[in-house]
Order: C-alpha cells, then sequence, then structure tokens
C-alpha cells in the first residue's frame, strides 16, 4: 500500500511528461524533504535518475563533508521504489552528469528559484536544451536544520 503524501502542496499532474528526469542531491541524513522532492518528480517522467553528490563534491559546495558516508547514501536512494536508477554525481556542474545520463529535465527545489546558483543552473541546461523544474521545497526539515538540532541536542546531553 502506498504511503499518503505528507504534503498538501503536491504539484497537479503534469501536462507533458519527459522521457528522463534527474533529482541531483547529496541526501545526506535522508528526511522527510528528500522523500517529498522524489515523490514530486516521479509524475513529470518515465524514468528518475537520481544523483548522490560525492563527498568531496559536497565538501567543494557547501565547505562541509556528509554525515552519512556515499555508499550508504547511496544505498539509502537505491531502496527507494520510486527511483529507476542512482548514479555517482562527481561535480556541481551538471552538463557533466548530463553527458552520462543523457535527462531532458533536472529537478530542484524552489529554494534554489531565482538564487545565483539557480540561475546558473538554467543558463547552462538551456545551453544543452535540459528544463529546469523546481519543486516545492520543504522548509521546516533540512540537512543543516537536522545537523544543528543534533549538535544543540549534544550540548544539552554531553
Amino acid at each position: 500500500m502506498p504511503l499518503p503524501d505528507p504534503t498538501p502542496d503536491t504539484p497537479a499532474a503534469p501536462v507533458a511528461r519527459h522521457a528522463v528526469g534527474y533529482v541531483p542531491g547529496g541526501w545526506d541524513m535522508f528526511h522527510i524533504g528528500h522523500l517529498n522532492l522524489l515523490r514530486h518528480a516521479r509524475p513529470f517522467v518515465d524514468r528518475l535518475v537520481v544523483g548522490v553528490v560525492t563527498d568531496e563534491a559536497l565538501f567543494e559546495a557547501k565547505g562541509k563533508f556528509p554525515v552519512v558516508p556515499l555508499a550508504e547514501r547511496l544505498s539509502i536512494v537505491e531502496s527507494i521504489g520510486i527511483v529507476d536508477e542512482v548514479v555517482i554525481d562527481h561535480s556541481s556542474h551538471k552538463i557533466e552528469v548530463w553527458k552520462l545520463v543523457g535527462f531532458d529535465v533536472i529537478f530542484k527545489g524552489t529554494d534554489w528559484q531565482g538564487t545565483p546558483k539557480g540561475d546558473r543552473l538554467e543558463a547552462d541546461m538551456a545551453s544543452i536544451g535540459v528544463e529546469v523544474h523546481y519543486l516545492p521545497y520543504t522548509p521546516d526539515t533540512s540537512s543543516s536544520h537536522l545537523r544543528r538540532v543534533i549538535a544543540e541536542r549534544r550540548g544539552h546531553l554531553g
């Protein structure tokens, strides 16, 4: 039996489907926001490919290593039944992974929309004919938020 969608803002059924969709991410400390992003992306594509960013690429982009190692993050994402394929993503430059995967649309959370990094992604993807589609971001849950909560609790427990 499928799990109920905990978010009331699930996008309406897509008007046009894409053959291959790509969702890159760190997927560190996998949480409901991650699951929501994948659930929202699934109806738009025939094939959903998820990129798990390497520890090194995450450090380069965010200045910190993930809590959960790459092999475990890959295993977690591979276990989600709505994902067709999982690949290792070595770079913040998504044209590189596009050469490997050949996706038609890339999905990011709305927290990227209208930001310099979102604008760069849109320009890069437009240069190869790939659509960028923003999906609802779950604001109350993020890996950064979970890191803060764990650190606060350690301070009170230790």
